[in-house]
């Protein structure tokens, strides 16, 4: 995986916070910039030594939690006993976990979203923030003819 030349979204919320970047914070933040899944800090270690052989857990383990103070990362537990990350303030989204497998799908639905408001608004609330997981298991043949 090559770093690419441009900052990423977590660089740049690291220097809108005023953190000092080094090297190993900037593979790190690479790695999470660059993930398409939910990685725990075993995988992002694995990750940032292909691009950085120096890189130490004890690093890595210090900059997730960096990042997360700061609120640069999302910390998820998905119900595996692993901790896993991803950039905050993205578009928002809903997690479907696979407890299978425990593959992690995104997922947006207008439906549940304006359900959630009615639900708020009827019991004299307004939602200023949520998480939905879902904790699923896949269908089979019997369940799919239903």
């Amino acid at each position: 995986m090559a770093k690419p030349k441009t900052l990423t979204a977590i660089e740049r919320a690291c220097a809108e916070k005023g953190l000092r970047m080094t090297g190993q914070r900037r593979t790190v933040a690479h790695v999470l910039s660059a993930a398409t899944d939910h990685p725990d800090v075993e995988e992002l270690f694995q990750r940032a030594q292909s691009l950085d052989a120096n890189i130490s857990l004890s690093t890595v383990y210090r900059t997730v939690r960096l990042f997360e103070d700061e609120g640069i990362i999302e910390r998820h537990e998905f119900g595996d006993g692993r901790a896993r990350y991803e950039r905050a303030e993205r578009e928002h989204h809903d997690h479907l976990i696979d407890i299978e497998t425990g593959r992690v799908l995104e997922f947006q639905n207008a439906e549940i979203e304006r359900l959630q408001e009615r639900i708020a608004n009827e019991l004299g609330y307004r939602i200023v923030g949520h998480r939905l997981e879902l904790y699923c298991e896949p269908l089979d043949d019997a369940d799919k003819d239903r």
